[in-house]
């Protein structure tokens, strides 16, 4: 028997319990119809005369219905006389190569045939100005030598730092449409000065350009479109805090305050930046950023096929398994922390043979004098928290609490030869 083994051989797993949660399900059922709705508002035709060529800005993360939203926002555009074309807006991601980022918007569902435009994507980029600090404030070369720039995207909170303006339009704008340049100067200085940083990009770049109107979503706790709106420049100056303010009502949580042990069965970049959502793990990269549960030990099991090997967020846990190392690229996990300049993320965690040991080294370091009564809670991902497992301790809490209800009998985790779960 190995030191490991023998270490972990009288851990307990806990007996554990199915919960459903509750979270605000209302979404938007006709987006198209609601979108066209909020563009035929003259505040937002007026800026679009015939003839201009119109950059829309589409990004690389999952948004809900984002071929949709893309499709109107350019037919709208086509019915005014205008010939809209689109440029990939997502810093570095799709290996900061410009096929990478048509690559990613296609894998997205967007293409030239289902927007029905043109993408023109190219990693070079015009610098516009500075700020006062130095920082130099770039755009995507095509976006600068367009009539106008359009974007698209959604407003949720960041998982990196806090401010009124997170992520959103604005980041969009600065970060997304600064390619793999616009991203570095924005994370040049950190975290700590990304909420003045951000915003103060954008705006130049707004100021700068002929920037005509942003269309933002905010979605609810299943990842659905409940809010859409169309702002013009001035419009996402005073209303993108408002609908970060919404965003977070909507997000969804753990609604615990402390746990000895969260375990999540896969983390990805498709389904968070940071591989798992820090909003709900509370386990942040950086240290200006709080909220989510006290986390003692964080363990996760596996990495999305989606992901590609990118384990961005590992280094957030405390323990994970051989089986996600294996998987693990290390080159694009570390080109993360190399541009976000935020490397605790793409760190390897402590790295157990398997899902069982995981578990055991988890509850084995919690900090608890009795490990039976260990508060253990198990997740898939950081996405889909209305069904959860719960151990034993926790089931009292539970039965007081409105948004969550035991919907089994406690069982026994089952394990396959290799001591990894079913």
């Amino acid at each position: 028997m190995g030191i490991l083994q023998e270490l972990l051989k009288d851990i307990p797993v806990p007996k554990m319990a199915k919960v459903n949660v509750k979270f605000d399900d209302k979404m938007i059922d006709d987006l198209s119809a609601v979108l066209k709705e909020k563009l035929q508002q003259e505040q937002i035709i007026k800026t679009v005369r015939p003839g201009m060529e119109i950059a829309v800005a589409v990004g690389s993360r999952g948004l809900d219905r984002l071929v949709e939203l893309t499709a109107v926002t350019v037919q709208f555009l086509k019915d005014l006389g205008a010939k809209p074309f689109i440029v990939p807006s997502m810093g570095s991601h799709g290996g900061a190569t410009a096929e990478g980022q048509r690559e990613v918007l296609a894998h997205l569902g967007v293409t030239e045939e289902s927007a029905g435009c043109e993408i023109r994507s190219s990693m070079e980029v015009v610098k516009l100005s500075e700020l006062p600090n130095g920082l130099p404030v770039y755009v995507d070369k095509y976006a600068s030598e367009a009539d106008g720039i359009v974007v698209i995207n959604r407003v949720k909170p960041h998982t990196a730092f806090r401010g009124p303006v997170e992520s959103g339009l604005m980041k969009m704008i600065s970060i997304g449409l600064g390619k793999q340049k616009g991203a570095e100067a924005c994370h040049q200085m950190g975290f700590k000065y990304m909420a003045e940083n951000v915003p103060a990009m954008a705006k130049i770049i707004m100021e700068k350009t002929p920037f005509l109107f942003g269309v933002a979503t905010v979605e609810n706790a299943f990842d659905k479109v409940a809010i859409v709106e169309a702002l013009t420049q001035e419009e996402i100056i005073e209303k993108e805090a408002g609908l970060q303010t919404q965003a977070k009502g909507l997000l969804p949580k753990l609604f615990f305050d402390q746990l000895d042990v969260l375990l999540i069965d896969e983390i990805g970049k498709n389904i968070s930046g940071d591989g798992m959502d820090p909003n709900i793990t509370g386990r942040y990269p950086t240290p200006y950023a709080s909220g989510g549960p006290d986390v003692n030990k964080m363990v996760v099991l596996d990495v999305t096929h989606e992901s590609e090997g990118n384990a961005n967020g590992v280094g957030t846990a405390d323990f994970t398994t051989k089986r996600l190392l294996d998987k693990m690229d290390l080159e694009g996990t570390y080109a993360n922390g190399l541009t976000s300049t935020v490397v605790a993320p793409t760190k390897i965690a402590t790295t157990l043979p398997n899902d069982k040991q995981a578990i055991q080294a988890a509850v084995k370091t919690c900090n608890i004098l009795d490990f039976r009564n260990v508060k253990l809670v198990r997740i898939k991902n950081t996405l889909k928290l209305s069904e959860i497992e719960v151990s034993e301790p926790l089931l009292e809490y539970i039965a007081k609490h409105p948004n969550m209800e035991q919907v089994s009998d406690l069982y026994e985790f089952s394990f396959d030869e290799n001591g990894n779960l079913f």
